[in-house]
């Protein structure tokens, strides 16, 4: 199942973006070996692993990177591997034996994928940093937020995993690729601010031709407009109005008649603040179901504001299968969708070394050199 169905990725184990692009390629049908050290990462004692979702679909085998066993072990898995991804800052896999050269040295078909912040190389790169840190050298923090107001943190999304491991994905597969007809692999450099800057190339343009300003909460997109908010409801909960184009403004106009009468004119700019005005005082008017029923039906562009415990029990969700519940665990099913190949959930997340013989058997590894490696604690199995 799914387009990546017999490829195979070997994911050092980090935390975050690189998780989520492992995560990305087994949805899709990649058989993932991930490798983690026998002690597990930051949260591996904190978390209950069926919740370990970044984890969902790989296999797991324990290894002791800092013996040498364990790092011949890895490169033996190099061999017979179509790529590989890591997490970890500029230098540490070389410091361990498994930088590019020598992987691509074994194995000259690898991919070879690197997540990080800053990149590869540049004043910053061996910098420590996070998600916040990144999207702000980019510009991108910089326009979220609203007038008057500091910068609003968009959680860890734009940095982590948009810019950082759905580029790292993007990536891997891009040269998973072009590996099929050159013979050849190669290094995928994937950094963080590297992918915030991409995801801004459109507001990078507005600002230039003079349609965005860099006043934050004035723009289009930014709060700024009247007929792109959140507004609350009469209950205390939240909607959304996208009305951007202006048949659909014209359309929000007339389904509220007499209370918006005189804001008609779309783009009259000096007037926004007094029409979002008008509009808060609207929507308090109504529940946030009410207004579902309202406005269901009518070319407005309008959405509810659904928490995290409602989201996968609304009827659209439901439709689409967009989350997957097995009665104890809910989570977003692989995205995109294929018509012939679908991806799917291929096994709940593992626990540390929960495959690891059955890697190392499949991997050509006699059962004395599994026994060897296992005494010796380079490689751990699961009980």
């Amino acid at each position: 199942m799914g387009p990546l169905a017999g490829i195979t990725i070997i994911e050092i184990a980090g935390l975050g973006p690189g998780p989520f692009a492992a995560m990305s390629l087994a949805d899709m049908g990649a058989s993932v070996i991930r490798i983690e050290r026998p002690g597990g990462g930051l949260f591996a004692a904190q978390q209950d692993s069926r919740l370990d979702v970044l984890n969902r679909g790989k296999r797991c085998i324990g290894v002791d990177l800092k013996t040498p066993e364990g790092v011949d072990t890895v490169l033996t898995l190099i061999d017979k591997a179509d790529g590989l991804l890591e997490g970890n800052r500029p230098g540490v896999m070389e410091r361990l034996g498994l930088g590019p050269d020598i992987c691509l040295q074994r194995n000259p078909k690898l991919v070879y994928g690197r997540m990080t912040g800053w990149g590869q190389e540049g004043p910053l790169a061996n910098e420590v940093g996070h998600d916040l840190n990144y999207i702000a050298l980019t510009g991108a923090l910089h326009t979220m937020g609203r007038a008057g107001e500091k910068p609003a943190i968009p959680l860890n999304l734009v940095g982590d995993f948009g810019g950082g491991g759905m580029m790292l994905a993007y990536g891997m597969v891009c040269a998973l690729l072009e590996s099929k007809t050159s013979g050849a692999g190669q290094v995928v450099d994937a950094a963080m601010v590297d992918g915030a800057a991409t995801l801004m190339a459109s507001s990078y343009a507005a600002n230039q031709i003079g349609f965005w300003s860099d006043e934050r909460g004035t723009n289009v997109l930014d709060s700024g407009a009247h007929f792109y908010e959140v507004y609350e409801t009469a209950d205390g909960k939240y909607v959304t109005i996208a009305s951007v184009e202006p048949q659909f403004y014209a359309a929000l106009i007339e389904a509220l008649g007499e209370d918006v009468e005189g804001m008609e004119n779309q783009w009259d700019m000096a007037n926004w603040p007094a029409f979002k005005n008008k509009l808060e005082a609207v929507f308090k008017q109504r529940t946030r179901e009410q207004w579902d029923s309202f406005f269901d039906g009518l070319d407005i562009c309008y959405a509810p504001v659904l928490s995290m415990a409602e989201v996968r029990h609304h009827p659209h969700h439901q439709a689409r299968g967009t989350f997957v519940d097995d009665g104890e665990v809910w989570q977003p099913a692989p995205a995109p969708r294929f018509s012939r190949t679908p991806g799917e959930v291929q096994r709940p997340p593992a626990k540390i070394g929960a495959h690891s013989t059955e890697i190392l058997t499949e991997f050509g590894f006699g059962q004395d050199a599994i026994d060897a490696l296992l005494k010796s604690g380079a490689v751990k199995q699961a009980n």
